[in-house]
């Protein structure tokens, strides 16, 4: 205690310590303003001098407001995250029991949709964002699509006075056509052509020269699509129905002998139509650039490969959405040619054109014929036909293309065949189209990849495949003397013309008067 007490109080001993251990040189601190009497006095009587801080504008305090909630909203969504993981998704919650199969199932139907994105992102957090964008422009579509009201036209698309000719169909409806060439009573072949997506019936071979038609004594028949140009719409089409047009027209126009079919990119599937459902009809057929359906299951693995990567990521959208969800093409189709404005065939389409195709494209020419077969294919302003026709090319056709392989059939092998060989004589029949068919195809053509005309030659082994390198989708068929010679030439040989009316004429005579005599009539005979 007594220690205790010599030590006195603690103030007493921090002053004698500042006093003797603390020792400054030089000029006086200006923080250490305070004399050590004061100190003395008061030791912990410190005065600092402080710098007022400098006030933070509305600008900065909103930043860090801000950043904080952000900061509280990525913990509350990290933690509500947690716990969705931990009591909903778990293995053991009612809600992966029930419908986790379910989940299971329908996700690896779906997996195909995984390639058209990007390597670099996660399925798991690009699908919720495309889901979101998708209901967001679903919402928007409803409410700028719910009527299917023609599209204003704009001044920079013309719209021009009806000019076709029509027919009356047995269904009532009224169906466009064009004629060129030779008349019917003066045509030693007759060639029908339909036009293919966004054309009309001005197209048909284009530019082709009047003076090459009657050369060949050939009659050039076109005609608008329903729906499309001039021609009345129908309510419920498909392939059947379209071949079945082609022989209304072809009986109302005087066609009494078998026709020419000519099919241009995406006009194809009616020219296989035709063959398939009213073979007897159809003598031959061409195609230029044909386009088949690019789901078409009978393709190799090779061949679909090859076509897909030919495309690129705007293309494969829309088959997808045709085939899926083809009332979504609206969207864009008024963003392109039903906009009332004249565009760019690349942007239209989402390609990239070959060199010959771009030169022949940006042709005063090609840019005027074009222009005018848009005009004319557009002019009702109504969207569906052309819904409907993106729709069937990528649909089941109702056929395959290996029907039209010319092969003989016979019974099956077996005791049960067998015994019904013997017993009714059936003999083996011959199935397939008998008729010639010719395809001309670009080597350079990225609207239609040529793997597709190397699968048409693959499974119709007789067709004639014609390979053109260097030329693309257009380049061939449009504005090209040479070109349209060379087809016609293949498919009718040497030229001779049109029909000699008055020397058929004097044979018929001839033939009836020999007719006559060779059987005279027995008056008494009644």
């Amino acid at each position: 205690m007594a220690d205790v007490a010599r030590s006195g109080s603690w103030r007493e001993e921090l002053v004698s310590l500042v006093d003797d251990g603390i020792r400054y040189s030089g000029s006086e601190d200006p923080l250490t303003a305070t004399s050590m009497d004061d100190l003395k006095q008061n030791p912990f009587n410190f005065q600092v001098r402080y710098e007022d801080p400098e006030p933070e504008d509305l600008k900065e305090q909103i930043k860090g407001f801000a950043k904080a909630w952000g900061e509280l909203l990525v913990d509350l969504s990290r933690g509500c995250k947690d716990i969705v993981q931990q009591s909903l998704v778990s293995e053991d919650s009612y809600l992966v029991k029930k419908f986790g199969p379910s989940v299971t199932k329908v996700s690896s139907k779906l997996s195909f949709l995984n390639e058209y994105l990007p390597e670099d992102r996660d399925p798991v957090q690009a699908w919720p964002v495309i889901f979101f964008v998708f209901i967001l422009a679903l919402a928007v579509l409803n409410v700028n699509s719910s009527h299917d009201t023609p599209v204003p036209i704009v001044k920079k698309l013309s719209i021009h006075p009806p000019s076709a000719s029509r027919l009356l169909l047995p269904d009532g409806r009224h169906i466009a056509y064009h004629e060129q060439g030779v008349p019917v009573d003066r045509a030693r072949f007759t060639l029908i052509a339909p036009h293919a997506f966004l054309s009309s019936r001005l197209a048909g071979i284009p530019a082709i020269k009047s003076s090459l038609l009657e050369e060949f004594g050939v009659r050039l028949l076109t005609y608008d699509l329903p729906g499309f140009g001039e021609s009345d719409p129908h309510p419920s089409r498909d392939l059947n129905s379209s071949a079945l047009d082609v022989q209304h027209l072809a009986n109302s126009l005087g066609v009494k002998d078998k026709f020419w079919v000519l099919g241009y990119s995406s006009a194809a599937m009616h020219a296989w139509a035709t063959l398939k459902f009213i073979a007897d009809r159809v003598a031959g057929a061409v195609f230029v650039a044909p386009m088949v359906n690019p789901y078409e299951s009978s393709m190799t693995k090779e061949e679909m490969s090859n076509m897909w990567e030919r495309w690129g990521q705007g293309r494969r959208l829309m088959f997808s959405l045709g085939r899926r969800f083809p009332s979504l093409l609206s969207y864009f189709y008024r963003r392109s040619f039903f906009s009332g404005k004249h565009g760019s065939i690349e942007k239209w389409f989402f390609l990239k054109l070959g060199q010959k195709d771009k030169a022949l494209t940006e042709d005063a020419s090609f840019e005027e014929f074009w222009q005018r077969d848009v005009e004319e294919s557009v002019r009702q302003g109504q969207m569906k036909p052309f819904i409907e026709e993106a729709r069937l090319q990528v649909s089941d056709w109702g056929f395959s293309l290996a029907d039209f392989h010319l092969r003989r059939r016979c019974p099956g092998k077996g005791i049960l065949p067998w015994l019904k060989l013997i017993y009714s004589k059936a003999e083996c029949e011959l199935t397939g189209f008998a008729g010639p068919i010719h395809i001309w195809q670009g080597l350079d053509d990225n609207f239609v990849p040529p793997s597709m005309a190397y699968y048409i030659s693959r499974v119709i082994p007789s067709a004639t495949l014609h390979l053109l390198p260097n030329e693309g989708h257009f380049s061939f068929f449009f504005f090209c003397d040479d070109c349209h010679r060379q087809i016609l030439s293949s498919l009718f040989g040497d030229p001779l013309g049109p029909l000699d009316i008055a020397v058929d004429i004097d044979y018929i005579d001839q033939e009836n008067t020999t007719n006559e005599e060779a059987s005279p009539v027995d008056a008494t005979a009644d």
